[in-house]
């Protein structure tokens, strides 16, 4: 009786426990789903989050502490949208908030600030807008804080200093501005991640209270528009591994103490910068550097041999400084240095021989310095080299037999040298793209065993002293460039090479003849052709006409049939932002006189909307068999993309095989209208703007937006212009749309012929950034020049790039190739963008700029353009 009272005793104290417990549950449950109900999940990933799911602990991304208490919630990569709701802050127990890499487009919840037992809050990689605001410094027992790769504007504010116990933050990749305010940063003394990097409006020295964070092991600063020099407290960065203050513009000398005590940094990158002076012999003290990034500064002197106690070091990198002296000759033994780049500096000394030394050197760049003696022969038993450049030096002698024997061996650059001898025969580096020996002393036959490279894409041998023929039997390679200009070649020129190149590959070489030069092989004047040939020229005409006929009734035939069938698909509609149009009226704004061009992919309309504005139609009919939901995907990542200089995505109308998508439309029309139309308005001055603004949006879909884009389309009709001649850019993302196969299909044409393709575009598998900077620079020749970028009525029939590259080969033509309309005083800072331009246009893709290396450049030019003007105060 007495341990049956026991019993009831202790359920009667058990009881209400549990009822709680699961009253508990029952609550967090209504609050997870009222969570849910605020959320978009088109891929249904969270359809778990039901009733009919009783266990909530189970549910995805859910994890439950026991008894039984949601403790943190990871919904990161599931492709969902709406709205964080409040609700969430009510978990009392929830730690850890993961929505990374979503699409959430909204300002930062203020109602983060309830969340007060988060530890880790995790919202990168979404669209989030807006200021970062004051209440999230209210977060008392927040220890990791991410925010990365959004769209956050405004200044940092200095109540983030409040959260003193952070070890993460990482507010990198947004728009934020202004000063990096000493307050935020002097109370984190448990920080050891700090990212603030791609943040290009920050205009703020570096706060020194950085360099007393003493648990600091990972600081990313780079490309964030810092200015001043480097505070000496940094040289008290005892933990720090990694120190990235590249792309900014940081002057003055490096701190002398910087290194001396960091026995844990391996990556050290200054890039980019404008400091000057030596770097300090202290950085390699501890030995452990790994990555060594001081390219394009101002640092001079000799390279310290302290750098040789950096035995971990794999990337030694200083190009574009002003160091002179002997480069140091035991960093080529050291045993993982892999990457060395010394480019654009005034080193001298030999190139020694490796012997005994097992090198695991994969990349050498060290043209444009006063390196001397021979190339030896250690360099071409380097297995593992891909690259080895060295033009512009001093070196002489033979090219040894092995020089190209490295099986990876892909980019050989010995021009401009005194290198002399006959050119070794090429047999083994099967996977060479670029071959430039130029401005040698080279003599003998070219080598036939070119041929067997059979990815050899570009091939410079100019201005040596090679006879003979040349091979015809590299027509087998694909070859984008081939110059053998100004050698003692005779002979007939194959026809590939007549065909595929300019003349002035060519010439400097008497004895060879051939179409286009001196000398036609057959006795006959320049010109003229025998008969025989001109009757078969005849027969060819007539029957290209015949099939054109045949082509054209065949394709107004198959027009009418589709649009017969369009009349009676059933289209449906999404809109991101409200028209005042309704569809019906859309679809029947759609008729011939709406058309304003035609691509290769369809018609583009332009359609006026009940309030005035104006609406681009671009009519997408080749869509490669693509499943609607995948389509639909595409363009909603693509309404994502949201960039001043981007044409705004407005919606898109849909029905079985054919897409049209709605964008805004410039008043001032497409900048190849405008150039066409030569508006008295159209100065340098806005022609650098457009440029800049358009180079802006292209650096964006390259590196910003995510996921990366290339456009793969740039030209003057894909750049609109509003009332403001602000630039927007439109036609991107198309390949996604319709599928890399229809894509190629569809551009197969203009790919052939359209002179904003890249020269490589012939032999390439996959499209690259390099690609879409040649087109770019294509447009910046339009903009210098003011000609279109082809124009197939001219009797000269040359493209933008063809005429200005002959005009600046002449003798004073450099200025005859600026726009005449313009006036002289803008001479100066326009032939610093024909520069630009042909840097960007370069028949080597490795040698063309990136677009954040264009917007930089561009910007440079802003000073010429715009002088800065003086402030009274501060």
């Amino acid at each position: 009786m007495a341990a049956g009272s026991s019993v009831c005793r202790l359920l009667h104290l058990l009881l209400p426990l549990l009822l709680l417990s699961c009253a508990i549950a029952e609550s967090e449950k209504d609050i997870l789903l009222a969570f849910k109900s605020s959320i978009q999940d088109p891929s249904s990933s969270i359809s778990d989050w039901s009733l009919n799911f009783t266990d909530y602990c189970n549910w995805t991304g859910i994890t439950c502490s026991s008894p039984p208490s949601v403790t943190s919630i990871n919904l990161q990569n599931l492709n969902l949208s709406g709205d964080i709701a409040a609700s969430i802050c009510q978990l009392p127990s929830l730690s850890e908030l993961n929505l990374a890499n979503n699409h959430f487009s909204q300002s930062i919840p203020l109602h983060f600030s309830q969340c007060t037992s988060l530890l880790s809050l995790n919202l990168s990689g979404n669209a989030l807008w807006g200021t970062l605001p004051e209440q999230i410094g209210h977060l008392p027992s927040l220890k990791d804080l991410d925010l990365s790769n959004n769209h956050i504007e405004g200044q940092i504010p200095p109540s983030l200093g409040m959260l003193k116990g952070l070890r993460v933050l990482k507010l990198g990749g947004n728009f934020f501005s202004g000063t990096l305010h000493s307050a935020v940063f002097g109370n984190m003394s448990e920080l050891g991640f700090l990212d603030l990097s791609k943040n290009p409006y920050f205009t703020s020295k570096l706060p020194m209270e950085i360099g007393e964070l003493g648990k600091l092991r990972v600081l990313l600063l780079q490309n964030s528009g810092l200015y001043g020099e480097i505070p000496e407290s940094f040289s008290g960065l005892h933990t720090l591994e990694v120190l990235d203050l590249s792309q900014n513009n940081l002057s003055g000398s490096i701190p002398s103490g910087l290194g001396l005590g960091m026995t844990k940094l391996v990556s050290l990158d200054l890039s980019q910068n404008k400091l000057s002076g030596l770097f300090p012999s202290a950085i390699c003290d501890g030995g452990a550097l790994v990555e060594l990034g001081l390219n394009e500064n101002s640092l001079a002197g000799p390279v310290p041999e302290s750098i040789l106690n950096c035995t971990s070091l794999k990337r030694f990198q200083v190009q574009g400084n002003m160091f002179s002296g002997q480069f140091p000759s035991g960093l080529w033994s050291l045993p993982n240095i892999s990457i060395v780049r010394a480019e654009n500096n005034q080193f001298s000394g030999e190139f020694p021989e490796l012997v005994g030394v097992l090198s695991q050197l994969e990349q050498v760049q060290i043209d444009n310095n006063y390196f001397s003696g021979r190339i030896p022969r250690t360099v071409g038993r380097i297995r593992t080299m891909y690259r080895f450049s060295a033009s512009l030096n001093r070196f002489n002698g033979n090219l040894p037999e092995n020089f190209c024997d490295s099986p990876v061996m892909s980019i050989i650059n010995l021009s401009h040298n005194s290198l002399s001898g006959s050119i070794p025969e090429p047999r083994y580096c099967k996977k060479l793209v670029s071959l430039s020996l130029a401005d040698n002393n080279f003599t003998g036959n070219i080598p036939t065993s070119l041929s067997q490279l059979p990815v050899l894409t570009y091939i410079d041998l100019s201005s040596n002293n090679l006879s003979g023929e040349i091979p015809p039997e590299l027509q087998n390679l694909k070859l984008a460039l081939f110059n053998v200009s100004y050698n003692q070649l005779s002979g007939s020129v194959p026809p590939y090479i007549t065909t595929g190149f300019p003349a002035s590959f060519l010439q400097g070489n008497p004895g060879l003849c051939g179409p286009g030069l001196p000398s036609t092989c057959n006795g006959l004047p320049e010109g003229r052709e025998p008969k025989s040939n001109r009757l078969f020229i005849v027969v060819i005409v007539m029957s290209l006409t015949s099939g054109f006929v045949v082509l054209v009734v065949a394709y107004f035939m198959i027009r009418r049939m589709s649009q017969r069938e369009s009349r009676s698909n059933l289209w449906k509609s999404v809109f991101f932002y409200p028209l005042g149009i309704l569809e019906d009226d859309l679809m029947m704004a759609l008729d011939d006189k709406s058309i304003i061009g035609k691509g290769p992919f369809g018609a583009v309309h332009v359609i006026q909307l009940p309030g005035g504005n104006f609406i681009a139609v671009k009519r997408l009919r080749s869509l490669g068999g693509l499943p609607s939901r995948r389509i639909k995907a595409e363009i909603k990542t693509l309404a994502k993309a949201r960039h001043k200089n981007l044409s705004k995505l407005l919606g898109f109308c849909y029905s079985d095989g054919e897409i049209l998508l709605i964008h805004e439309f410039g008043k001032k029309g497409s900048l190849g209208d405008a150039l066409i139309r030569s508006e008295a308005s159209f100065n340098w001055r806005v022609r650098w703007q457009i440029a800049l603004g358009a180079a802006q949006g292209l650096a964006y879909l390259h590196k910003d937006y995510v996921p990366h884009l290339l456009h793969r389309n740039v030209k003057s009709n894909n750049i609109l212009l509003d009332e403001y001649f602000e630039p927007k850019l439109a036609g991107y993302g198309l390949d996604r749309l319709i599928g890399e196969a229809s894509y190629q299909a569809c551009m197969s044409t203009e790919l052939c012929s359209c002179c904003y393709v890249a020269p490589e575009n012939s032999c390439c598998m996959k499209a690259t950034e390099q690609m879409d900077v040649y087109s770019f620079g294509v447009v910046l020749l339009e903009l210098i020049t003011g000609r279109p970028a082809e124009q197939p009525d001219s009797r000269q029939s040359l493209d933008v790039v063809k005429w200005v590259r002959r005009k600046v080969n002449m003798t004073d033509g450099t200025l005859h190739v600026l726009d005449p309309r313009l006036l002289n005083s803008s001479q100066q800072e326009m032939l610093g963008t024909l520069d630009l331009a042909l840097r960007c246009t370069s028949v080597m893709p490795e040698k063309r700029p990136t677009m954040a290396d264009v917007v930089r450049s561009l910007q440079c030019l802003h000073d010429i353009v715009e002088p800065p003007r003086v402030s009274s105060g501060v």
